[in-house]
């Protein structure tokens, strides 16, 4: 198992590098703690000595899967459904009500961006069923969720939508889970109503989004503090790009559109805050 006496300065710079030229990941300084931790695994499946190593066999041609299961260790996943809760009240409350009343349009998009193992975009589904139950009328009722991230791995697992107890317990009601889920073997499956409406693909946060399509929703949270300044200005401006007229952005509590981008105006509901796509 590595430590970090075997991660010397130049090595934790080149890692650094790597990382945020990759995936734009910064890390910063003092961490070798959480590559050890991270990659641990990893060298040990792939026969790896060090994170020397790694780095000489990472730059290799043909070791595309490798530098990806990289980027797949070392990204954060922490996710749970109707995670803070705020953002579903805003789009129940707020946000759908508002959609209805604009004239012209058709098709309705939702982008969920790292969506990591599910929780997020499956949520946004529920939220729309639970809004639709009381707007039988809805122009809504086709509205699509596309959900896209960096892991192949947690893209995987998002597309099984099955899920043990642990982790639907976290945040997930039992009148909600009973109700759109469905008990399958060793846990439970989300059911065809809400998984019908999200389809999942990969995407780097760092690449071009011109094969997305346009949105009317973009979810970016808790994921913008990962980047430096520039790349986040960079992905707020790319964002903006493919939104919808009056477009909304859904960023973490903890995040904000203000010094990095003057496309958005911050918005304050009785359900919390979002923010919205000047015209």
């Amino acid at each position: 198992m590595p430590n970090t006496n075997k991660i010397n300065a130049n090595e934790y710079q080149q890692f650094k590098s790597f990382l945020e030229e990759t995936c734009g990941i910064l890390l910063g300084d003092g961490k070798q703690y959480l590559i050890v931790s991270r990659l641990a695994k990893l060298l040990r499946a792939e026969q790896v000595s060090d994170l020397g190593e790694l780095l000489t066999q990472i730059r290799q041609p043909g070791q595309q899967r490798l530098r990806d299961a990289v980027i797949d260790a070392m990204t954060t996943n922490e996710t749970s459904w109707f995670r803070d809760q705020s953002p579903f009240n805003v789009l129940e409350q707020s946000i759908f009500p508002q959609i209805e009343e604009k004239q012209g349009q058709i098709g309705y998009r939702i982008w969920s961006a790292a969506c990591s193992s599910g929780q997020e975009p499956y949520t946004i589904s529920i939220t729309l069923s639970e809004y639709l139950a009381s707007a039988p009328q809805s122009k809504l009722r086709n509205m699509q969720v596309v959900a896209t991230d960096i892991s192949e791995s947690m893209l995987d697992e998002a597309k099984l939508a099955h899920y043990q107890d642990a982790n639907l317990d976290r945040g997930l009601s039992e009148t909600r889970k009973r109700s759109y889920f469905k008990k399958a073997a060793g846990g439970w499956t989300v059911s065809d109503e809400i998984k019908r409406r999200v389809s999942f693909k990969p995407q780097n946060l760092l690449t071009s989004y011109a094969g997305l399509g346009k949105f009317d929703i973009i979810f970016c949270r808790n994921v913008l503090f990962y980047f430096s300044p520039e790349r986040k200005t960079d992905i707020l401006k790319r964002m903006a790009a493919i939104m919808s007229p009056g477009g909304y952005l859904f960023l973490g509590a903890s995040e904000t559109t203000m010094g990095y981008s003057d496309d958005f105006d911050m918005i304050r509901s009785p359900a919390g805050v979002f923010f919205q796509l000047k015209s």
